[in-house]
Order: structure tokens, then C-alpha cells, then sequence
């Protein structure tokens, strides 16, 4: 007769889950005075991006989109049409607050992953601690982040905001800490001969010459975060990511189209800015 013999079971997850209860139970209070100070933020934002009248709102960003992009007449009315189109399909109001979520999650993960990234770039106890962390954030399915913001603060655009952060933040980590990490020693060892302090050296030498790739990470952090809208929006995230699923679930094609066109129409203007404020590589 065989037998198999099995592992005893690490209750990994029980412990995880433990944790979670421990940190909703002793802070409470203050995870409360989180959600309300983001909630504000979220709210702040989508209140000044819907207190322009659409036409107006087109036609700035149009005016912006041109100006930004070195007077590239293409991609302005392009960006013209397409913010048309949304406020056509009566999707303006869904498409400012998924916007708002978009702009407050990645001002956070800016906030965080810059600093982060700088740190990681100068120490290489630092780089060893944030970089098992990095490939632990971009390997875990998004879903997972799910279930501790809902724990913690509940449904709406809070707990999607959160996981939206924790979700776009590592290419910002990891992209500025490799602009730092390809400054020509050249330069550092210029900086130094002048006799230049560590701040000095950063800001004057460093971060102007990472800047390039500093950009492509924060432009791939808003890419990444509006990925995450429809995710959110199965949390109570309001905006596009909410007229998505509700077309999955009706099993509405129309719907989901027009959610999902939206939410490109606004990736592309956002990926063109990005790009164009991004300087081009300092030569040697």
C-alpha cells in the first residue's frame, strides 16, 4: 500500500491575515484620517478639473497639448477630438474622476518612488532592501492588493487609489535609481574636484542628467496606473474603470467599448505630455 506523505503546512497566510486584523485594530484612527485626507485630495482634484466647462477644458488642453509637444498641430487636435469624442458619449464627468484617481495616484507614487529611488541609487544596503521589495510589488497580481486597501479603508476610490499606488510605483524606483546609477563618474569626480557637497552634487549634477530616464519612469507610472482602473473599479473606484465592468458585467460590448476607448483617448494624451517634457539625453 502507498502512502504520501505530505509537508506540514506553513499557515503562512493565516499569519498574513493576522496581521492585517492586528494593524485594522490598532490603527483605526489613524488609518481613518487616511482615507479622509485622500478622499479630499481625490475630491479636491476632480472638483477643479469639473469646474471648467467641457468646450473649455478641450480647448486648453488642446492649447497646452500643443505648446507641451513643441507646436505639434497633429497631436493638438487630435487631443481635441478625442476629449470631443468623450464628452459626446456623455462620459466627461466618469472621465475626470478616473483622471482625478489617475493624477493623486501617481502624485503619491512620485512622492514615495522618487526619494526611494535616490536612496537606492547612493546606498547599496538600501538597493539590496528595495529591490526584493520592487520585483515582490511588480510580480504579485493586482488583485492581491485589493484585499488589504478594502480591509483598511473600506470600498471607493481610497482602497483603488491605494493599490493603484503600490501597483505603478516601481518602475519610478527603478528607473531613478538606474539614471543616477549611469551618471559618467566622470562628472561626480568634476563635482567632487570642486569641492561640491552631496546635496550640491545631486541636484546640480546628478538629477539633470538621470532626468531623461527619471521621465520615462514617471511615464510609465501613469501608464501603469491607468491600467489599474478597472481593477479599482471592482473595489468601488468611480470613473471609466467603473463603465468598463459594468459592461463586463452585462456582457454589454457597446458599453465596455466606449469605457475602454475613453481610457485610451485620455493614456494617449497623457504618454505624448510625458514624453515631450522629458529632455533629451545630455551628450558627452
Amino acid at each position: 500500500m502507498n502512502e504520501t506523505f505530505e509537508l506540514p503546512k506553513i499557515p503562512l497566510g493565516d499569519a498574513v491575515e493576522a496581521l492585517v486584523e492586528w494593524i485594522e485594530i490598532n490603527f483605526a484612527v489613524i488609518l481613518d484620517w487616511i482615507s479622509d485626507g485622500l478622499d479630499w485630495i481625490i475630491s479636491g482634484i476632480k472638483f477643479l478639473l469639473l469646474l471648467l466647462p467641457p468646450p473649455v477644458f478641450i480647448v486648453l488642453t488642446a492649447v497646452l497639448v500643443w505648446f507641451v509637444t513643441k507646436r505639434d498641430t497633429r497631436l493638438a487636435i487630435g487631443s481635441a477630438l478625442g476629449l470631443l469624442l468623450i464628452w459626446d458619449l456623455h462620459l466627461w464627468t466618469l472621465a475626470m474622476e478616473t483622471l482625478a484617481l489617475v493624477l493623486a495616484s501617481t502624485l503619491f507614487a512620485l512622492l514615495i518612488g522618487i526619494p526611494t529611488g535616490i536612496f537606492a541609487a547612493r546606498s547599496e544596503t538600501v538597493h539590496k532592501i528595495v529591490k526584493p521589495c520592487l520585483d515582490f510589488m511588480q510580480t504579485m497580481p493586482a488583485f492581491v492588493y485589493l484585499i488589504p486597501a478594502v480591509v483598511f479603508f473600506g470600498l471607493g476610490n481610497v482602497p483603488g487609489m491605494i493599490a493603484t499606488v503600490v501597483f505603478a510605483m516601481p518602475p519610478v524606483v527603478r528607473l531613478t535609481a538606474l539614471g543616477i546609477q549611469q551618471v559618467p563618474r566622470e562628472l561626480t569626480e568634476l563635482a567632487d574636484a570642486f569641492g561640491t557637497t552631496e546635496r550640491q552634487k545631486l541636484v546640480k549634477v546628478q538629477l539633470p542628467v538621470a532626468l531623461p530616464t527619471i521621465m520615462a519612469g514617471i511615464n510609465q507610472c501613469i501608464m501603469m496606473a491607468l491600467s489599474m482602473v478597472v481593477i479599482a473599479a471592482m473595489i468601488g473606484a468611480q470613473g471609466l474603470g467603473y463603465k468598463v465592468l459594468e459592461g463586463i458585467q452585462r456582457l454589454d460590448i457597446g458599453l465596455g467599448f466606449e469605457g475602454g476607448l475613453a481610457i485610451v483617448i485620455i493614456a494617449i494624451i497623457l504618454d505624448r505630455v510625458t514624453q515631450s517634457l522629458a529632455p533629451g539625453p545630455i551628450e558627452q
